[in-house]
């Protein structure tokens, strides 16, 4: 089985099974952290580092924007999530943003410490002042000044299986 791995992963310490691979900018990531000689050594002989096809970018982004994920999720995440899509791999992340947008790509991901998310969502933003909605997110609203919030839209369709 191929498998995707996010910083978080590669920090873990958890050794996993199947073919591993991981983004450049993952591995900056983690190098920026501080990695160990024995995370050095795991990325030296057994994990594939590789970038993502444009394509798969910008399908990542256009589902992070239907999603409201796209201010949750940085370079580096979205990269993860294209290369994902890429080799059909599951993606192994903590990252509840990274697992949303997955399940609404038809990407599997899988949890590695933390519970994983429940239900995939849709995120909008709303203004406290006027209650108009944004699809972007913005700090504050174009029309009254006001603080804008990061709210539940609505359900999505039932995550994939994961494990």
């Amino acid at each position: 089985m191929r498998r995707v791995l996010d910083a978080s992963a590669l920090l873990s310490g958890a050794s996993f099974d199947g073919e591993l691979f991981t983004t450049p900018e993952a591995v900056a990531e983690v190098r920026r952290l501080g990695s160990t000689p024995q995370l050095d050594a795991v990325l030296a002989t057994k994990v594939r580092v590789l970038s993502a096809t444009k394509e798969s970018l910008e399908a990542v982004e256009r589902t992070a924007r239907d999603t409201g994920d796209i201010a949750r999720l940085s370079p580096t995440d979205q990269g993860l999530l294209a290369l994902a899509r890429d080799l059909q791999a599951v993606v192994l992340t903590d990252d509840y943003s990274i697992q949303n947008v997955a399940a609404r790509l038809g990407v599997r991901y899988e949890k590695i410490l933390e519970r994983g998310i429940r239900e995939v969502v849709t995120w909008r933003y709303r203004c406290t002042g006027c209650g108009r909605f944004f699809e972007e997110p913005t700090r504050e609203c174009r029309v009254c000044g006001s603080k804008v919030r990061t709210t539940r839209a609505r359900p999505g369709p039932p995550k994939p299986p994961s494990k």
